[in-house]
């Protein structure tokens, strides 16, 4: 009996459950800048992997900046997924150098490595999820890339 009820209830609440009406990427696996009613799509890319001095890893984006930008110090993002899991995006922050952006990461014991901003994953509907940024970003070149992989989605906060 209380199976039942609980099912009921279930059902019930899944048919009063708001429904996602707001804009929507057109490309999966894109993560968009959400920017009241328009989306910006970020710039997608590879990262190329340069080995440097001792346990030293630099992964270097083409082109000094982003062509997605936003004034937006905690940016959201909307991405309807198809292989990318959005809990597995990291957003760093890129350095400019040589007309480049790039990232390096230290393998050793005691190495100080960027840390990753905090972000939010909400699912919004099917396939469909939003991204916040819980931290306040300064100026700068930012990627979001998924773990374990060289893909780049950059974008600049100006």
């Amino acid at each position: 009996m209380i199976a039942r009820l609980a099912l009921i209830l279930a059902i019930a609440l899944a048919a009063f459950a708001e429904k996602y009406d707001g804009p929507m990427p057109e490309k999966q696996d894109l993560p968009y800048i959400l920017q009241a009613d328009n989306l910006i799509p970020t710039d997608n890319g590879t990262a190329k992997e340069q080995k440097g001095k001792k346990d030293e890893i630099t992964y270097i984006v083409s082109g000094a900046a982003a062509k997605a930008r936003t004034p937006l110090a905690s940016p959201i993002f909307l991405i309807k997924t198809k292989e990318i899991v959005p809990e597995k995006l990291s957003l760093y922050r890129l350095d400019v150098k040589n007309g480049n952006r790039e990232i390096t990461f230290h393998n050793g014991k005691r190495a100080k490595n960027p840390e990753p901003a905090h972000l939010n994953v909400r699912r919004l509907a099917e396939g469909l999820y939003r991204i916040e940024v819980s931290d306040s970003l300064t100026n700068g070149q930012y990627s979001l890339s998924p773990e374990g992989s060289n893909d780049v989605f950059c974008f600049e906060v100006f």
